[in-house]
């Protein structure tokens, strides 16, 4: 099949951001071009393909059917144009790369002593290290610019084309300062005496955190901030009477520092499944494996 000549590699460039963001006004930003810009570039990709990709839902635009088949065979092929030009160079250059997406908790945890594990087994490879959110995480290594993610087991439709392997399950600790007042198991009303920090919308926790509270009797109630930042959140809770829902792994050290203190609950509060999610069917390279088996022998070791 011939490919019509009028296709760029910005059409695609700008139709995967689009995807990605769940908006033009998004993609624009993300591309450093104006908004006008990304829509004309979609406009004529939709001309060249002779279809529409979305369905436009208020501000937000969605992948239909046409656009979702799209976006997984484009991500493919421009992945195999990156890796091979970035082949070329480390060739060049004498070397190989991994590129992986953590989540802050994994980031914390495992996938340091991971690192040293794979650095000492392969010095001839340079790991690149990228944080976010689950959601950015998987969307990037769909479209192949990270080789794997340590993060947490998704809904299936955005685990669509990714394979997932568990390496543990995560708690949600709600944490205070090391002087908060509160002693005994914390109990519905306690939440509702003190300030609350709650994860945010769109963070991989903040639906078991507001179905707990649910579960409680308690409307979700105004929080003092929304945040997964650990810096942040240990200077706020250390100053305040606040209480912070946050997954286990990313205070791990400051609750063994007394820097911080998990309250007792009531009922375990967990956030599921985390592990490592690759691209369904792919083959795994030797540096993939490697990192693998750094990553469950890392988990071994912590216990």
């Amino acid at each position: 099949m011939i490919i019509d000549s009028r296709l760029r590699l910005r059409h695609v460039s700008a139709f995967l951001a689009i995807a990605r963001r769940g908006s033009v006004a998004a993609a624009a930003e993300e591309l450093h071009v104006t908004q006008p810009a990304v829509s004309k570039t979609l406009r004529e990709l939709e001309e060249i393909l002779g279809l529409p990709l979305f369905d436009r839902v208020g501000r937000r635009v969605v992948l239909n059917p046409a656009g979702a088949a799209f976006q997984r065979l484009a991500a493919a092929g421009l992945s195999d144009l990156s890796r091979a030009v970035e082949g070329a160079r480390e060739a060049h250059r004498g070397g190989n790369r991994l590129r992986i997406g953590a989540l802050p908790t994994a980031a914390t945890r495992l996938l340091p002593d991971a690192a040293l594990r794979f650095r000492a087994a392969r010095p001839d490879c340079r790991l690149r290290i990228s944080t976010g959110p689950n959601w950015l995480l998987l969307s990037q290594l769909r479209e192949g610019s990270l080789d794997l993610v340590v993060g947490r087991l998704a809904d299936p439709a955005r685990m669509e084309g990714l394979s997932f392997r568990q390496l543990h399950a995560e708690a949600i600790v709600a944490v205070t300062g090391p002087d908060h007042p509160l002693r005994r198991p914390a109990e519905a009303a306690d939440f509702l005496a003190y300030p609350l920090v709650l994860p945010p919308p769109g963070a991989v926790i903040h639906q078991p955190v507001s179905a707990y509270l649910t579960s409680l009797g308690i409307d979700i109630p105004f929080p003092v901030v929304e945040t997964v930042s650990l810096a942040f959140a240990r200077r706020l809770l250390q100053r305040s009477e606040a209480i912070w829902f946050i997954s286990e792994g990313v205070v791990e050290e400051e609750l063994a520092r007394g820097q911080l203190r998990a309250l007792r609950l009531t009922a375990p509060l967990t956030a599921g499944p985390v592990g490592i999610s690759l691209r369904a069917g792919a083959d795994a390279t030797p540096e993939v494996a490697g990192m693998i088996a750094a990553l469950e022998a890392a988990r071994e070791a912590a216990g």
